[in-house]
């Protein structure tokens, strides 16, 4: 990858190269196992880190060409996905969920207990697209103890995204649990964008894995980019671990890797949540078509009002702050994306417009069109929540901007 003089582009190298100590201390201090960072601005890139192993027991050094597990990174690619067919007339944002997944007719609302148990009421509104796409549907990941309704979810999570499953299977499960909340009345983050997934093969009529492919990952030359690592670019998957305070990472067995299993293995439930394997170039490739207004060479995904439209923050200020169980997130959200509204609500360097996401594995993009910036960080390891790498890389990234 080809990295340009920081000062073409208005950056300082001195102020930049404040980035790598910092990286090479988390990987020091034995906190994350290896890391990848990457800083582009103005179309060029400026920054390339590399930290650490990709496999510590194995003695391999992080490389340039890694895959990683990117989890929710997988989120603003199907919702993409989703709005490239919205654009070909297929449906309205307003259509219920139900018209793609019947299911979904059938699925209740949870309205308090009672001494005979849960109250069960109709949707009223139904769930629509755009409910999903905004994570006020009323679904969840079973993650929180305010509802038992998450108990609901707990019993099933160990019984979905088994790889020998079909996504039908797996989305008509979680249409049998109880919505939290009337749609549209609460911010919960879910399991939204894989039911989106199989929305997109339903009206696509076309397996989520084969549209990806051939209206994404191909026209952005994502070559690594799937859900699933074939066994020539195995030396190149990068080993995923946890640990229990913060320090010390251990290595997860695949069968221990959550939600997604075993990704050597083909998958029948491509996980539309958080079922991507990619590299730090390829999703480089998704981040500079989005901030190009999904312009490629040859084409584009969509146009640039639609893009707008889903980097626009979509929740109303009464549902706000948006939280993540206990944790108050600082940000609106779009139809895909975190979104920055407001420079007073964010408690870290940013610009008005700017969006990304995160995977639970602690990779990480940010997309800023104010700044023509971009930044991306890959690693493997889980939990994240409390780890500031994140932010750290972030802020160092944007202190570096000079002109």
């Amino acid at each position: 990858m080809e990295i340009y003089s920081p000062e073409e582009v208005g950056m300082s190298s001195q102020r930049l190269a404040r980035i790598s100590p910092l990286m090479e201390q988390f990987v020091k201090d034995n906190q994350l196992p290896g890391i990848l960072t990457l800083v582009q601005r103005k179309g060029k890139v400026v920054h390339v880190g590399k930290y650490g192993m990709m496999d510590m027991e194995m003695g391999k050094p992080m490389q340039e060409d890694a895959l990683f597990r990117i989890y929710s990174m997988t989120k603003p690619i199907v919702s993409v996905a989703l709005m490239m067919l919205y654009e070909e007339g297929r449906f309205s944002l307003k259509d219920p969920v139900a018209k793609f997944i019947p299911a979904f007719s059938r699925t209740k609302v949870y309205a308090g207990s009672t001494f005979l148990g849960p109250r069960l009421v109709d949707q009223d509104p139904a769930i629509t697209l755009h409910h999903l796409l905004t994570h006020t549907a009323g679904l969840s990941y079973g993650w929180f103890f305010d509802s038992p309704v998450e108990d609901l979810y707990r019993q099933l999570i160990p019984n979905i995204f088994q790889r020998s499953q079909s996504l039908a299977e797996v989305v008509d499960r979680i249409a049998e649990l109880p919505l939290l909340f009337q749609p549209g009345t609460q911010w919960r983050y879910s399991y939204a964008a894989d039911v989106l997934g199989h929305v997109v093969q339903v009206i696509a009529d076309q397996p989520l894995a084969d549209f990806l492919e051939e209206r994404i990952f191909k026209p952005l030359g994502m070559t690594d980019t799937g859900f699933y690592v074939p066994a020539e670019k195995l030396n190149r998957l990068a080993q995923i671990y946890t640990s229990e305070k913060l320090y010390d990472p251990i290595a997860l067995k695949p069968n221990e890797v959550g939600l997604i299993g075993d990704v050597t293995a083909p998958t029948k439930c491509p996980s539309g949540g958080g079922g991507l394997i990619s590299t730090l170039r390829d999703y480089l490739s998704f981040c500079e078509c989005l901030i190009n207004q999904c312009r490629y060479e040859g084409g584009r995904l969509l146009s640039r009002k639609t893009l707008d439209w889903m980097t626009a923050d979509h929740i109303p200020a009464q549902l706000k702050p948006i939280k993540i169980g206990p944790k108050t997130l600082d940000h609106g959200f779009g139809l895909g994306f975190r979104v920055t509204s407001a420079l007073g609500e964010a408690r870290a360097l940013t610009s008005v417009g700017e969006y990304g996401w995160s995977g639970a594995a602690q990779t990480y993009f940010w997309i800023d069109p104010a700044e023509d910036f971009i930044g991306l960080m890959m690693t493997q390891h889980m939990p994240f929540e409390d780890y500031p790498v994140q932010e750290r890389f972030r802020n160092l990234s944007y202190q570096a901007i000079d002109d």
